[in-house]
């Protein structure tokens, strides 16, 4: 079954990567139509989806994960509007100039080929990596999670009708809909079709595809992700950038998990936390320390594990940990940080300077929220991942990251001397 998808896949790659941008931009503009003018069947594959979620005993924040409604549809519809507007990297001459020996060299932004792509309950994804991958001139072939199958079947169903309708093969935008494990191992291996694979799930899924893909395989999405409290940092502004960072959405990879206060600030700045996160619903989990300066608070607090350091919780869960100062708080992320987004709240040029030099994530912040860590909110429009790697892409991977280059030498009947 993968053989002949890769077959078709990479037949069908062939024949994108040499669409103009009004052609790429044609067949994205009927998705979006047909994503609206389908959502009922859609809505009905994610109702069934998610009852048997419930079933299964999923959390409440792989549940949300999972949820479509109208507007989440309406929305996902938009983004692909948006890909359309996105000037298309493809064909852009990056640098170049003139030889010594005459030879005129260019290199040129290409399509990667086939992408492929294995996560979990988003299906958000589905729509995502095929508008940017249709927008590169990529054929994709992606692997959602068990839980989504329906919504993705249904889904795909819908972008493969848009592209027979626009003289386009179907085998552009493919879905394996079987929930077989042993699919994955096989795509895994599948180098002679697939050209770069995005895993997009939990550090399992990662550490299974950098040990056994023989694909390029580009990692991210995991994010343990801090906030340190300055000494200099104000504390209601500091209160709002962690409501925002913790509760906005918490089941995101970009929400804060890992709190690091300056002990300089912490006797101030604790209760008013704590009270903040009662009103938020937020649970803390607070060192010894902290512990000390939260308990008789109105918030629920309980004693941190030190496994809990590592833990990317997706719920309104929040460690609290009192630092020594900036050495000790930039010692602390980068034993437990995943390298994907990390902020400090500071009024103190200097400190936010050593914060930007010295913690290695895809993104770091100053005096902001860790949310903002999103292909949209970057002006990439739609995502493909959050790349935490440093080779090829890194943090929120747009149109630019799903191309590479070509050398392309221009001569006069020129050769080498």
């Amino acid at each position: 079954m993968l053989e002949q998808m890769g077959i078709a896949a990479k037949a069908a790659s062939y024949k994108l990567a040499l669409l103009s941008s009004r052609e790429k931009n044609r067949v994205l503009e009927k998705i979006a139509d047909y994503l609206e003018a389908q959502a009922d069947e859609i809505l009905l594959a994610n109702e069934q989806d998610l009852l048997e979620a419930r079933r299964n005993g999923l959390s409440e924040a792989m549940l949300d994960r999972l949820a479509l409604n109208p507007a989440r549809l309406t929305a996902i519809a938009n983004d692909v509007r948006q890909v359309c507007k996105l000037a298309d990297p493809v064909g852009q001459v990056i640098d170049g100039g003139l030889l010594d020996s005459g030879l005129r060299i260019e290199r040129r932004r290409v399509p990667l080929g086939v992408i492929g792509v294995i996560y979990e309950a988003r299906p958000n994804v589905t729509v995502d990596v095929a508008s940017l991958c249709l927008k590169t001139g990529n054929a994709a072939i992606l692997r959602g999670g068990k839980e989504t199958w329906r919504t993705n079947a249904a889904t795909v169903k819908v972008i493969q009708q848009a592209l027979e309708e626009c003289g386009l093969p179907a085998g552009a935008v493919q879905a394996i809909e079987s929930p077989d494990r042993a699919l994955v191992n096989e795509m895994l291996r599948m180098d002679k079709y697939i050209d770069m694979l995005i895993p997009r799930g939990g550090a399992g899924l990662h550490k299974l595809c950098r040990e056994q893909s023989t694909i390029p395989v580009i990692t991210g999405g995991i994010g343990v992700c801090h906030i340190v409290v300055d000494e200099s940092a104000e504390i209601d502004p500091a209160l709002k950038i962690i409501v925002n960072a913790k509760t906005q959405r918490p089941s995101t990879c970009n929400t804060v998990e890992t709190l690091l206060v300056h002990q300089g600030i912490a006797q101030q700045f604790l209760p008013a936390l704590s009270k903040q996160m009662a009103e938020s619903g937020v649970t803390l989990h607070a060192d010894e320390q902290a512990m000390a300066l939260l308990q008789n608070g109105p918030a629920k607090v309980e004693a941190v594990k030190a496994e809990q350091y590592d833990d990317e919780f997706l719920s309104l869960d929040l460690n609290v940990k009192i630092v020594a100062g900036l050495d000790d708080a930039i010692d602390h992320i980068r034993q437990h940080g995943t390298q994907h987004s990390d902020a400090i709240l500071t009024r103190t040029l200097r400190n936010a300077d050593r914060f930007i030099n010295e913690v290695d994530s895809s993104a770091v912040y100053v005096n902001a929220s860790t949310r903002f860590t999103d292909g949209g909110q970057f002006g990439l429009g739609a995502e493909v991942a959050v790349s935490t790697q440093k080779l090829h892409a890194r943090g929120p991977m747009g149109l630019e990251a799903l191309t590479t280059y070509k050398w392309i030498g221009f001569g006069d009947d020129t050769i080498r001397a």
